[in-house]
């Protein structure tokens, strides 16, 4: 062996062990009492900031109003919820470059993340405290997911899903790499070793796809609408299974290709976890979306996803993701209504 790949492969050695550590010594993984479902949120997950915020089209208050629908259908208690820690920086780390952190320290870098121009003019403090600690909060709910996945053969994070943000760079209004990280610590502590990423947002997950690039434990589908954000096309070569469609998708059409995918799916790659990325961006009338899926169409579409992964005998771990209508919300809360219903998920908590 020569010396430059000698040295190529302790360096790499040397990066796994430092994840691998930063993974044991994380609180982010902690015990859910059996009075608890393994559906995450937060209150901070939220973002409020002198009504910059709505300069963005994505409804920076969804993931609450989706857990107030359910408690006020009396689908879920809302102390059965469960609500995870903030990410730390060495949490962070396990998947992020140092340079990249840095960065956010700068209102105007986090400002091209959101799109959202006017943040660039915030004193950083505020960044921080208003838009990264909400979005450290979900990243926190989307790590936990995958061990309360396990534990209970499902859960849902009321939030997270950022796809678009790879480890060393932020984008699309997407400025942690949650997916990644949720996959990291699974293959580190849940003893995982076949991780499949359904990503049904109507964008490519170009995040997650730069992230396990080479990394064959990660089976990536991604169904996107191929004329719109992020046009990423080196990431599409990572993708294993690419369904593009285009603008003005109608749910018919879309169902049936989902169908077809994921019986090749199924028959390329058997996973322990799947990760369901289930952006509502789809939806019919979405502005940046553009595709035409009818409030069922969603209900149908995860309803599929669940059911593969339990015929699959995988753990599920499901994402909110993008979604830039009000209507999103009270889509999602019925689809996890739906889930219920199917007897798919179990809402109910165990009493001890």
């Amino acid at each position: 062996m020569s010396s430059s790949s000698s040295s190529t492969s302790n360096s790499a050695a040397d990066t796994s062990t430092l994840r691998r550590n930063r993974i044991l010594s994380s609180k982010l993984y902690f015990t859910m009492p059996l009075s608890k479902v393994p559906l995450i949120y937060s209150t901070a997950y939220d973002i409020s900031f002198l009504g910059m915020e709505k300069l963005h089209p994505f409804d920076s208050s969804k993931w609450g109003r989706i857990c107030r629908f359910l408690i006020m259908d009396g689908v879920l208690d809302k102390n059965s919820i469960v609500e995870p820690l903030e990410a730390s920086k060495d949490d962070l780390l396990v998947v992020h470059t140092e340079s990249y952190l840095s960065s956010l320290k700068s209102s105007s870098n986090v400002a091209m993340i959101l799109e959202v121009p006017p943040v660039a003019l915030l004193p950083n403090c505020l960044v921080q405290q208003k838009v990264l600690y909400p979005f450290r909060k979900q990243v926190g709910g989307t790590v936990l997911a995958a061990k309360l996945a396990k534990e209970r053969g499902w859960a849902i994070n009321v939030g997270g899903g950022f796809h678009h943000c790879c480890g060393e760079r932020g984008g699309g209004f997407c400025a942690y790499a949650d997916i990644s990280l949720c996959i990291h610590y699974a293959f580190n502590l849940l003893d995982i070793s076949k991780v499949m990423i359904i990503d049904l947002d109507a964008h490519q997950g170009n995040g997650h796809e730069r992230d396990f690039a080479n990394d064959r434990r990660v089976y990536i589908l991604d169904m996107y609408n191929l004329e719109i954000y992020p046009f990423d096309h080196e990431a599409r070569r990572y993708i294993d299974q690419k369904v593009e469609v285009v603008s003005g998708t109608t749910t018919d059409e879309y169902l049936v290709k989902l169908d077809e995918a994921l019986t090749v799916a199924g028959k390329m790659f058997d996973p322990e976890l799947v990760v369901f990325n289930a952006g509502t961006d789809i939806l019919d009338g979405d502005p940046l979306g553009r595709l035409k899926i009818s409030p069922d169409g969603i209900t149908s579409r995860d309803e599929k996803v669940f059911r593969f992964a339990h015929e699959k005998n995988a753990s599920l771990v499901m994402l909110t993701s993008g979604g830039y209508m009000k209507s999103s919300a009270r889509v999602i809360a019925d689809s996890i209504a739906n889930l219920s219903k199917q007897t798919l998920i179990n809402l109910k908590p165990y009493r001890e």
